[in-house]
């Protein structure tokens, strides 16, 4: 994913995603050539090219974690491989906090290469590369991509004769244990048989009728516009505006605005001309911190902001870079950028006239507010790096120049204004320290990722909580008005009952949290603290568990109940949908609902189990090879309904048809709740 962010004054939570529709993705183009370095060595060589914001998994990943890019030799004559399967290209190494284990992978591109040693006058080598891909909100299956290329041997080589591969020789073993204990086997009553038989012909069963049938154009009316709607820009744009408004409630920015806007009237004698030189002044600010915005991207790059954002060092980084900030606005030293850039900037405004002095009276601007504007920036920038779009710094700082040029502009069509709006004052301390409060909760969210890269332990679930609700504590204190700092200049005067009603909020945030070191769910903060496996101490135990992992026995299971079914296509090394499982289907209503009023069947489309025997199907004109239950999992999500993204979540009837709307990566319980009950609805009415 495609993530969720701490935004409000106090620290509190603010929910945002939307629903998905099924869609077939293809983010990866590989292509496939052979290359004879030798005349007794051959390369196989697959080439592949990763759209933006993907990532394709290296070789040799330790078990348990997503799928590695491996290779299968089906059929080797006058050949035999010569090593492992060698991954080429800038490969990038991250710990995930889910899977506990560092993963490495390529973003952009990568080339696979398994060298072949030639033993025979020809030779012939068949077979397919597999591997996994992901983006931040879901995973693709298990894509296998395959060869077949025949060529000549040195002339004094003996005749190409069947090399037998580890695969073939595996299987051949694994057939002469199925036999002996068939062999051996105990008679089994005529139910068990009948059952056993079903299974065995469900393993192969791809037909497309039935409850193969395509469903697509169904599935495809009751997501009717609403497509895979990306609102990452909107949502970064939203930060940035939030973040501008909070830095032009600080003591750096309010006081110039009457001064300044002020000015441009009685500059001029004409008042639409003041009116015009303020709105220059207002669109001149936009620029300029757009422009910091898109250098910023500029000097790094989407996806090298993306892997710095992941990377333990400069987690690290990052958070003493917030540490430094939070004290800043603490007040215990102030960030400012060297005086002569400001006066040099500002005596050549003077020295000129036009746009020119109206675009460096705003730069100037943009200097001497530095040591209130910096950290907000700062902030913003570190978050929205993980956007993985090239247009998402330049997105945060259009979205904080419209904020903070705002009052500006509106002061200048509305003069009047000016004499009502609030004037400089503590309150405007207060904003500061508060965001420092903000800042350092931040803080300790980049050094857990740091903590865990290197398996320090220390900041785990526990003891992270246990901190923020410690700085949520004090928040509330300070809020009203029992805890004071030296930038507060001993004011013993009441705190403001907006303050106060903050602080109270802030006091329940905190205790909202205390659960949380006893192993509850916390599902505000769950996106920012360690994983639950961190904890050391936990009471919390509420899973819910897929009934079926077979999509005919679970069909037949859903008729002879008379129930709906709902289809979760999984994997094992889908990041997102575990993320579902532990903050979706852990809520009572949503666990209710699955386990009672639905039969729930989870498909995962990278089980490596093998069909009992290969099946071929035709898929958009080209013969495929299904060789695992994962592939066919994995085609029957293609096929019937048209998307290959996992976590994928569809409603169906006992017919197989759908009953609503398909479903994402959404963590949004009133969405999914909402998915829920316009099945069961639709249902009903079947």
């Amino acid at each position: 994913m495609k993530k969720i962010r701490l935004a409000l004054l106090t620290a509190l939570l603010a929910v945002f995603a939307l629903g998905a529709s099924a869609q077939m993705q293809n983010p990866v183009h590989v292509s496939v050539q052979q290359k004879q370095v030798s005349p007794t060595e051959v390369d196989v060589i697959f080439t592949a090219k990763i759209d933006n914001g993907w990532h394709v998994y290296s070789t040799g990943l330790p078990s348990g974690g997503p799928i590695s890019a491996t290779i299968t030799t089906e059929k080797a004559e006058g050949a035999q491989a010569a090593g492992k399967l060698q991954a080429k290209g800038k490969e990038i190494s991250n710990y995930d906090k889910l899977f506990e284990m560092k993963l490495r992978y390529f973003e952009n591109a990568v080339t696979f290469v398994q060298k072949y040693k030639i033993t025979g006058k020809t030779y012939r080598i068949k077979g397919y590369l597999e591997y996994g891909a992901c983006n931040d909100q879901n995973c693709l299956p298990p894509t296998q991509v395959e060869f077949d290329f025949k060529g000549n041997g040195p002339a004094n080589a003996p005749d190409a004769k069947e090399t037998k591969t580890p695969a073939q020789l595996a299987k051949e073993k694994a057939d002469s244990l199925a036999a002996l204990a068939a062999a051996n086997a105990n008679a089994t009553t005529d139910t068990a048989k009948t059952s056993a038989a079903a299974v065995a012909e469900g393993g192969n069963n791809v037909e497309q009728g039935g409850l193969w049938a395509p469903v697509v154009a169904e599935l495809q009316a009751y997501n009717g516009d609403q497509g895979k709607q990306d609102n990452s820009m909107l949502y970064i744009f939203a930060m940035g505006f939030i973040g501008g408004l909070l830095a032009l409630f600080t003591p750096c920015v309010w006081p110039i605005i009457p001064m300044t806007v002020s000015f441009f009237l009685k500059r001029s004698q004409n008042k639409a001309k003041g009116i015009r030189d303020a709105l220059t002044y207002g669109v001149s600010i936009i620029v300029i911190y757009v422009a910091l915005g898109l250098a910023v991207t500029a000097a790094f790059g989407p996806s090298a902001l993306n892997s710095l954002s992941t990377n333990a060092v400069f987690n690290i980084f990052f958070c003493l870079l917030l540490v430094i900030f939070a004290l800043s606005f603490f007040g215990w030293f102030e960030i400012r950028l060297p005086d002569k850039w400001g006066n040099a900037v500002d005596s050549k405004a003077s020295s000129t006239s036009g746009v020119l002095s109206i675009f460096l009276m705003a730069f100037t601007l943009s200097l001497v507010s530095f040591s209130c504007t910096g950290p907000i920036i700062g902030f913003l920038l570190v978050q929205v790096s993980t956007s993985g779009s090239i247009m998402g710094p330049g997105i945060g700082m259009l979205g904080f120049a419209v904020a903070l040029a705002l009052p500006f502009t509106l002061f200048a069509l509305f003069p009047t204004w000016l004499k009502k709006a609030p004037k400089s004052g503590s309150w405007m301390n207060i904003i500061k320290v508060v965001l420092g409060f903000i800042e350092l909760a931040f803080a300790l969210k980049f050094f857990s990722v740091a903590d865990l890269a290197y398996g320090w332990h220390l900041l785990d679930r526990e003891v992270f909580l246990s901190i923020w609700i410690a700085l949520f504590f004090m928040l509330g204190l300070y809020l009203i008005g029992r805890l004071k700092f030296a930038s507060d200049q001993g004011s013993s005067d009441a705190m403001p009952v907006p303050c106060v009603m903050l602080g109270l909020v802030s006091f329940a945030f905190a205790v909202y949290m205390i659960p949380g070191l006893w192993g509850a769910p916390c599902k505000a903060v769950s996106a920012f603290a360690p994983p639950m496996n961190t904890q050391d101490f936990n009471l919390y135990h509420n899973e819910v568990r897929a009934q079926y992992d077979s999509y005919e026995e679970g069909m037949a299971a859903a008729a002879a109940q008379g129930k709906p079914v709902l289809i979760d296509f999984t994997g094992f090394g889908c990041v997102n949908c575990r993320k579902m499982e532990a903050a979706v289907w852990t809520d009572p209503q949503v666990a209710d609902k699955l386990t009672k009023e639905y039969v729930l069947i989870s498909l995962y489309v990278d089980d490596k189990k093998p069909l009992p025997e290969p099946v071929e199907v035709t898929e958009n004109g080209q013969k495929r090879t299904l060789r695992t239950i994962g592939d066919k999992w994995s085609y029957l999500q293609r096929s019937k309904f048209g998307a290959n993204a996992q976590p994928f979540y569809v409603a169906i009837d006992n017919a197989g048809k759908p009953l609503a709307r398909s479903y994402s990566y959404d963590e949004d319980i009133a969405h999914y709740m909402d998915f829920l009950n316009q099945g069961l609805d639709n249902f009903k009415k079947k």
